[in-house]
């Protein structure tokens, strides 16, 4: 069986959506959400499914090796980041090669980067006149948004959009895909 573990930093709704899709899978699970703000409504999601949680801090993150141990004891096969804002460390992505990916809720490599996320990546695609917008699945690695990219898929923005209607269009895309190609992923490192 495939063991995930999600970090988070917010709603979780990517995270939630996740859980589910999984929920009935025999083959794959989700063994823990991990975040680095313990008021984030995403605990709650978690704890709602009955999946494992961990509140961690910037220094347990950065300059221990706890959430390292932490991963290796669930024996976590792929962490999928769904929302989480901090950049992961070396030490982490070294532990993970090319098993840390991350979805980014714009057409990298436009609009990424640090602190390009949320509705300021939504913004930014308005204010730059594009005319179309979508989502990007990626391997992580030591930069923000530099990871090689694993899918894309876009959706139409049109004058009438506003940073709002871009990012419930964007969304739409996310819980649609995210999920399918975490699967696709686990497939391929079976084979």
């Amino acid at each position: 069986m495939k063991r995930i573990a999600i970090f988070a930093s917010g709603a979780g709704s990517n995270a939630k959506n996740i859980i589910q899709y999984f929920g009935t899978n025999p083959e794959v699970t989700v063994v823990a959400v991990l975040t680095n703000n313990p008021n984030a409504k995403v605990l709650d999601a978690a704890a709602e499914l009955g999946v494992a949680t961990l509140v961690f801090s910037r220094e347990e993150f950065y300059k221990t090796h706890k959430i390292n141990q932490f991963l290796g004891d669930q024996h976590v096969d792929l962490i999928v980041l769904a929302g989480f804002l901090w950049l992961v460390p070396q030490h982490l992505v070294h532990d993970y090669p090319r098993r840390i990916i991350n979805i980014h809720p714009a057409l990298l490599p436009k609009f990424g980067g640090k602190g390009m996320f949320g509705n300021h990546v939504h913004e930014a695609v308005k204010a730059s006149g594009a005319e179309e917008s979508g989502i990007t699945i990626h391997f992580v690695n030591e930069k923000y948004d530099e990871g090689d990219i694993l899918f894309q898929t876009t959706c139409k923005v049109s004058n009438e959009d506003t940073p709002e209607t871009i990012a419930a269009k964007v969304h739409q895309l996310e819980y649609e895909y995210y999920p399918k190609v975490i699967e696709q992923l686990l497939l391929l490192q079976n084979a």
